[in-house]
């Protein structure tokens, strides 16, 4: 392999971050599956309430309105990342008009609770609907992400009647805050991947006194729900997924290696492969990153600019909508949506410890590709939203699930679906899952 070729599939590999069912990923998951609990657990369910100082909101917009900026950029869009025009708007709202004690109050109006499990404090929102057979949820974000891509769909998934909808469509709703996010526990010791937040989920669920239920996520979400069907625990009747697995093994080399596509695809798996290349290409620095140097970002957790611009820089398409938010243009998301998610990762300083997930799973990898199939062979129900990293086609999705129940292409979204598009989302869930009821 030529050193070009060989530094590709490094890059192609961190951003794997969790692998294929390959057999040595299967054993892995295995282990975690059938591995017996040693020591005795304090299973309390404890109430969980937010409140931040004054004095540390104080700090904030102190810090914001203190920020040294950089040059402006030498070109004339996002090539070279995030703009300084973009941030300098977003800045000067957060530290003069946002109020973050709105987003608390928000919060504090849900049922929240902290749990121990495997030794660390997992929070988690829990609302009940009203109808005695919800089909019990669990929904796992992602990052730049958190609880806050979740809570405009509580309501249409606990009460789908005052939405316009059906009470057979309703949900009980768990939505945890991945380790080392939010209001979780952060790990001080390696091991927390998508293989043993997966196997906590599970004893969540089992915790909460939930016998049959169903898991939905997108990004980490979606590796933490697709290594649940992997390891199968008890009650779990399936997955849904807003950003699937579903990218073929020869579809994979061919991207990892930068080669010319294949001339066989359909239109809509040449839009898949034309959206994944330029993700490979040019959106990956983030990513490789975490994955090796997490504990180098000092400056995430000491310049909230910087932490904001470094969660801007996930994606191009949520990039430019979140520009167009700050030029005063309605999108799915509000300039507040934007800064609640940022200010509640400052707040929490969670910048560079949600980041070690990524440097925890690719100590895991054995170099399969972020999307590539897994194996999970329960049923799977697919969301494509168009401005996802990449919209999965109905063909690789049928490839890649056995037990497709549902497919469905949505008119508009990406990224944040559940943020951006909460009335398409709930839908769409409510439809995917009503054969599993």
């Amino acid at each position: 392999m030529t050193r070009k070729k060989f530094m590709l599939a490094a890059v192609g590999g961190t951003l794997g971050l969790l692998l294929r069912a390959s057999p040595s990923f299967s054993q892995v998951v295995a282990n975690a599956r059938e591995q017996p609990q040693t020591t005795v657990q304090d299973e309390t369910i404890r109430p969980f309430h937010v409140h931040f100082s004054d004095e540390a909101l104080t700090d904030l917009r102190q810090r914001v309105a203190a920020t040294r900026w950089p040059d402006k950029e030498t070109v004339t869009d996002a090539s070279q990342g995030v703009q300084l025009a973009t941030l300098q708007k977003l800045a000067q709202y957060w530290a003069t008009d946002y109020d973050w004690r709105k987003c608390e109050a928000k919060l504090n109006a849900l049922p929240q609770f902290v749990t121990n499990i495997d030794g660390l404090d997992i929070h988690f929102i829990h609302v009940r609907s009203k109808n005695p057979n919800a089909l019990p949820v669990i929904i796992t974000h992602g990052w730049p992400g958190s609880i806050i891509e979740q809570l405009k769909i509580i309501g249409p998934l606990t009460d789908p009647v005052a939405y316009g909808g059906k009470a057979e469509d309703s949900f009980d709703v768990v939505i945890p805050s991945l380790p080392g996010y939010g209001f979780s526990g952060k790990p001080t010791a390696p091991g927390w991947t998508p293989v043993t937040i997966a196997k906590a989920w599970a004893t969540l669920m089992k915790r909460l006194g939930y016998t049959r239920y169903v898991a939905q996520g997108g990004d980490w979400g979606n590796a933490v729900s697709e290594v649940m069907a992997l390891q199968q625990p008890p009650g779990l009747l399936g997955i849904h997924t807003n950003m699937a697995a579903t990218v073929p093994p020869d579809i994979s080399k061919a991207l990892t290696y930068h080669d010319t596509p294949p001339t066989n695809l359909t239109p809509e798996e040449r839009n898949a492969w034309d959206q994944l290349d330029d993700f490979y290409k040019n959106g990956l620095a983030y990513s490789q990153e975490m994955s090796n140097r997490p504990q180098t970002l000092y400056g995430i957790s000491d310049s909230p600019v910087g932490l904001a611009a470094w969660m801007l820089d996930h994606d191009i398409r949520s990039y430019k909508m979140i520009a167009r938010v700050f030029d005063g243009k309605t999108e799915g998301l509000t300039r507040d949506d934007v800064l609640d998610n940022i200010t509640l990762y400052w707040l929490t300083n969670t910048g560079v410890s949600s980041s070690r997930l990524y440097w925890d799973t690719t100590q895991i990898s054995t170099g399969g590709g972020f999307f590539d199939i897994r194996g999970v062979k329960i049923p799977v129900a697919v969301s494509a939203f168009p401005d996802e990293i990449y919209a999965a086609p109905r063909s690789w999705a049928e490839k890649a699930y056995p037990k497709l129940i549902y497919y469905n292409k949505l008119p508009k979204g990406g990224h944040f679906a559940a943020w951006e598009q909460p009335q398409l989302f709930s839908e769409d869930l409510q439809s995917a899952f009503r054969s599993l009821r």
